[in-house]
Formats: structure tokens, sequence, C-alpha cells
């Protein structure tokens, strides 16, 4: 288990995992094909919404400031396109493990071929993955507030999880998984070394795919196929403690979980993973998807060690339902119970001191976004950022 200290601020008690709504004119440009939209015009419309997306940041009192992941179709998008050795393609849905939830919507919908990628080559970091977007960012943030820009990537498992060790990457070039993240590792390790050089201090891991683990279809359906689940987590697991090793005291690592934003691809409670994920994964912080029965309640929160932090996800942006301060006090109390029952043992104050706030997911995980407006984006915003204050009277 690490032995580094408790991280806060960040995460801030008002926290949100990244993305946000596109802006009007953003939205137009990106309805536009490929082949007659203006890359010039894109640039430009994209530095104004982040300009915007800053300022409702800013206006909301939200401390961790992105750039909305505006200048992203996907929120996956901007690693792997950047690596030498993977060659971007439309692959076969035959190519995808059909136990994993999002792979079994594809098939139930009719899919027949996927945009993804194929590693063919040793794996190196060919290009930066964000750092001109955090050099953008930084020269819209007063100085003092650069360390609290916060970066999103999706986890080094991504391609992996998809296809698996036989699908993911040409065995003439890498004899097993090990081989594999090793590399993917040591790249993700050169540009968050970038990023700290440039000030930044808040790195965040999407990982969908752990929380995949905690739904029983698709465990039944790994057995089925022969593939051993706990040493698969276990390998995941690694993957992204070879991103994260020998980070920086002060630079805070952290780690996303859902189950789908919008569209509903798993459920079930973080226990059967709570143990293994929270001793063994080497980072600072758990953004846990908490707005729905889906995911179960907060009984896991008693393994989380003292060192870590808890953002629990209580806000839905899936819809523009708005929860209300009780509500999320109420929710925030429950999950200190569930950490005083943990060994060691801990106060409510302790307790209360591990944990933040924020949505359950981004607001656009696809350049479309989710079916709210903006103005119910910045009432869930300036609801968190209420519920905080009120919460840690801080």
């Amino acid at each position: 288990m690490s032995s580094r200290s408790l991280h806060l601020k960040p995460p801030h008690r008002a926290e949100h995992i990244g993305s946000l709504l596109r802006s009007t004119a953003l939205y137009e440009l990106r309805l536009l094909p490929e082949e007659i939209r203006i890359t010039q015009d894109l640039k430009a419309a994209e530095d104004e919404a982040i300009k915007h997306a800053v300022k409702l940041q800013q206006e909301v009192g939200i401390k961790s400031i992105t750039d909305g992941e505006l200048r992203r179709n996907h929120f996956r998008d901007g690693v792997f396109e950047n690596l030498d050795g993977v060659k971007m393609l439309e692959r076969p849905i035959s190519e995808f493990k059909a136990y994993v939830p999002f792979i079994a919507f594809r098939h139930r919908i009719g899919i027949k071929q996927v945009a993804s990628s194929y590693c063919i080559g040793k794996i190196k970091r060919a290009r930066p993955f964000y750092v001109e977007d955090f050099k953008y960012l930084k020269s819209l943030v007063p100085p003092e507030k650069v360390k609290n820009i916060k970066i999103t990537m999706i986890a080094p498992s991504w391609m992996h999880h998809q296809h698996g060790s036989e699908w993911t990457y040409d065995l003439s070039v890498y004899k097993n998984d090990n081989e594999y993240f090793d590399d993917v590792g040591a790249a993700y390790r050169e540009e968050i070394a970038e990023l700290y050089a440039l000030g930044c201090r808040h790195i965040q891991i999407d990982n969908p795919m752990f929380c995949f683990f905690c739904c029983e279809n698709m465990i039944s359906g790994m057995e089925k196929a022969g593939v051993d689940h706990e040493a698969l987590l276990d390998t995941y697991i690694r993957a992204i403690n070879l991103c994260s090793q020998g980070r920086p005291e002060d630079l805070t690592f952290g780690v996303h979980m859902c189950r789908g934003n919008g569209i509903h691809f798993s459920e079930g409670g973080y226990d059967r993973i709570a143990v293994k994920l929270f001793n063994d994964l080497d980072v600072d912080t758990f953004y846990l998807e908490y707005d729905t029965e889906r995911a179960g309640d907060f009984t896991p929160l008693k393994y989380l060690p003292c060192n870590r932090t808890a953002v629990l996800g209580l806000v839905t942006t899936k819809g523009p339902q708005l929860e209300t301060i009780a509500e999320l006090e109420s929710r925030v109390n429950q999950a200190v119970d569930s950490l005083c029952e943990g060994n060691p043992t801990r106060t409510k104050a302790e307790a209360l001191n591990q944990l933040c706030l924020s949505p359950q997911c981004g607001f656009a995980s696809v350049w479309e976004g989710n079916p709210i407006t903006e103005a119910d984006q910045r009432k869930k915003l300036e609801l968190l950022v209420a519920a905080a204050k009120h919460i840690w009277k801080e």
C-alpha cells in the first residue's frame, strides 16, 4: 500500500469529472462532415468555447479547472493516436470481446465495424497527448491557479479490455501483456512528466473498465470465454501503477470509474473489487459513480485506506433533475458511517475529511453531450459548490 499522504486541494470538495457541454458554435461546426470542416475555424471555435468553459467554472466556484474536453470527439481521444507503433483503423466487431458491456451493446444493435487501433510496433510517445491543451488552459488562469488545472486521459487498458491479448498487439512485437503495458506505461509517464514540468499538479485517469468487473454479466461472460477475471483485474491495476509510479508528492493522481454515461452499460456495487482496488491501485483519489442504485451502497468504502480520497459522484449528469443539498448531505453522512466501519478505525471528522463531491461522470463524454441544457449544467455545478460549503464548512 502507498505511503503517500492524504491529497486534498486538489481534489477540492466540489469537483467535476472533466467534460462539459459544447457551445452552440462549436456544436454546429462538429456537425459538419470532416471533409468540409475548416480546421482553422474549428480550432478558433474550440479556443473560444474553452474560454467560456473556464469562465463558467470560475463563476460557479469550481476550483479544479478543465478545458471541458472540448477539443475531443470522445473522452478517450488524445492518447493512442499519438503513440508510435499504434495503427488507427476500422476493425470488425468479431475482434472485440463480446463480454464487455458496451461491446455487447454494439452486438445487440447490429454494428459490424468500429474505429479502434492495433499495435503493430514498439510503443513510444511519438507526440504529446495534452501538452498543448494544458498550455492554452494555463494562459487562461492566474499563475497561482495553474496548480488547479486538471488533465483527464483514458486508461492505458482501454484498447486491451476491448480486444484482449490476442487482438491488441502483434505477438511478434510483444510476447505478453506485461511487455505491452511496460511500454504503454512509459509513454504515459513521459507525458505526465512534461505536464508536471509545465505546472500541472492534477491528473485523472478515466477507467470505466474497473466498474465492469463489478458486473455479473461480464464476469460470467469472461468465465465462459476462459478468461481469468481476477488475473486480468490485477493486470489493469498494474497498468495504471506503471503510469503513476515515481510521481512527485505534490502531483495528485486519480482514477474515475463509472458504468456508462447515459447508456446503461452495467450495474453492480464496488464490493467485488473494493479491497483489491482501494489497496493495490497506486493513486491518491478515487472518483466513484454513486448517483443511482446500480452503483450499490457505500459499504465498500470501509476498505478505503486513510491516505486516499474518495470523490462521491452523487449528482447525476444523465438528466436535468436536480438533487437537493439535504439529499447530498444525507448521502455523504452515510458514506462517513461506512468509512468509520473500516480498519484502521477513524473518527467521523477524519472520515469526512477523506470525501469530496462531484457528478457521477462528465456532462459530455461524447461531443454531442448529455440530454441537458447549459442552464442545467450550471445549476448542477452551482449545487455541488453550495453543498460542499454546507457540508464541510470550508
